[in-house]
């Protein structure tokens, strides 16, 4: 391997405690000059919330090696000339579209943008992406996980929310974080190196080591965060490799 892709959320830190060695272990990549990014599915803060919430921890990792379904979604709207968008996410992720130049509003949109908005998931704001999709607005799904693994236990993701939107629209949702190709080439191309070359770690089975093996790198399974043996059991998935931890890792460099 030339280079990794490392999730965050479950195998950096779970909720707001580092995994113990993680940050010895990203030490151990900047000094065998292993190139790296982190790619993670956190649609509950921007990128630079999330690196100044990573330094709290220790993690000294710059907002430019951070790369989140905001920042991918963002860009997917840009590209086209003058969309608006609807965003179902937390108040933090606006930052992200608002320095793209996204415009953002609350009817007549192009996209509905759908991320962690968890206590923001509620009725009104649910059935107002609805009906602006009704409307002939597009679904962008920050992510489609189900669920993450917090400091008392499991949480709903936004999976479940965009399903719903696609279930009573007819509507189906484009992916732009993981495990979308365009979201895995996005940071491919930051490193510029082949995905063979490279190994996404995570603790998602599917999101993470599916999504990376789909495109042709090396998938690396953490049993930190929302792991879970019976789901990696039942998955169609097989790892290329399985650490206890990140930490592990050091033991392959």
């Amino acid at each position: 391997m030339k280079a990794f892709l490392i999730d965050l959320d479950g195998v950096l830190y779970v909720d707001k405690t580092p995994i113990e060695g993680a940050k010895e272990t990203v030490a151990m990549l900047e000094e065998k000059g292993y190139r790296y990014r982190f790619v993670s599915n956190t649609t509950s803060k921007c990128r630079s919330t999330l690196a100044r919430f990573l330094g709290e921890m220790g993690f000294e990792i710059p907002d430019d090696h951070i790369f989140t379904p905001a920042i991918a979604a963002a860009e997917r709207i840009r590209s086209e000339k003058d969309n608006k968008c609807f965003l179902l996410t937390r108040e933090d992720v606006r930052r992200d579209f608002e320095e793209a130049g996204v415009p953002l509003a609350e009817e007549e949109v192009d996209f509905v943008v759908v991320g962690d908005a968890e206590t923001d998931f509620t009725f009104d704001r649910l059935n107002r992406a609805f009906r602006l999709v009704m409307d002939g607005a597009e679904i962008i799904a920050l992510e489609k996980d189900r669920y993450w693994m917090g400091a008392d236990g499991l949480y709903l993701s936004a999976g479940p929310f965009v399903y719903a939107l696609e279930y009573a629209t007819g509507t189906l949702a484009e992916v732009v974080g993981k495990p979308s190709p365009d979201f895995f080439e996005m940071a491919l191309a930051e490193l510029g190196v082949l995905a063979e070359e490279t190994a996404m770690i995570g603790d998602d089975i599917n999101t993470d080591v599916g999504g990376a093996q789909n495109m042709d790198m090396t998938g690396i399974l953490v049993k930190t965060g929302k792991y879970r043996e019976e789901v990696v059991e039942y998955s169609n998935v097989i790892p290329d490799l399985i650490l206890e931890s990140i930490a592990e890792l050091r033991m392959y460099l």
